[in-house]
């Protein structure tokens, strides 16, 4: 099996926000995880590597770790969903990505939180053009 992704940080705010990015296919897939993440250990499931894997066949996957899971920093705070978007955009940023889409995983409140967190993205994205899928 290849090597596990070098985790990265970018700082947003207040907070370093880890996230990986593997693969080199045309288009960038930011994987936004449910309620809790860790990019690293996620690596240790050879189910969930041969599926990551396998999605960055054909695109660059962004994986990341939100605000206060996994390898991100820790608050003392419950994080807002415009600071949630802030992270992504800076990853964004961070990796030069100009156009990206979103994979929103359910898991905050049955999926609510990812899915008013997609359209936060959509409303918030001006400058980077967006495909949002929500199911």
């Amino acid at each position: 099996m290849a090597a596990t992704p070098t985790t990265r940080y970018v700082r947003s705010d207040d907070v370093h926000v880890a996230y990986q990015v593997i693969g080199d296919g045309p288009l960038d897939l930011l994987w936004v995880p449910g309620y809790v993440s860790h990019v690293e250990a996620a690596w240790q499931s050879p189910q969930h590597a041969a599926f990551i894997r396998r999605l960055a066949s054909f695109c660059r996957l962004i994986l990341f770790d939100k605000r206060g899971t996994g390898m991100s920093d820790r608050g003392s705070q419950i994080f807002t969903l415009e600071q949630r978007m802030h992270d992504v955009h800076a990853i964004l940023d961070e990796i030069g990505s100009e156009r990206a889409v979103l994979v929103l995983v359910r898991g905050d409140a049955g999926g609510r939180v990812q899915r008013l967190l997609g359209v936060v993205t959509a409303v918030l994205v001006v400058d980077r053009p967006l495909d949002l899928r929500l199911g």
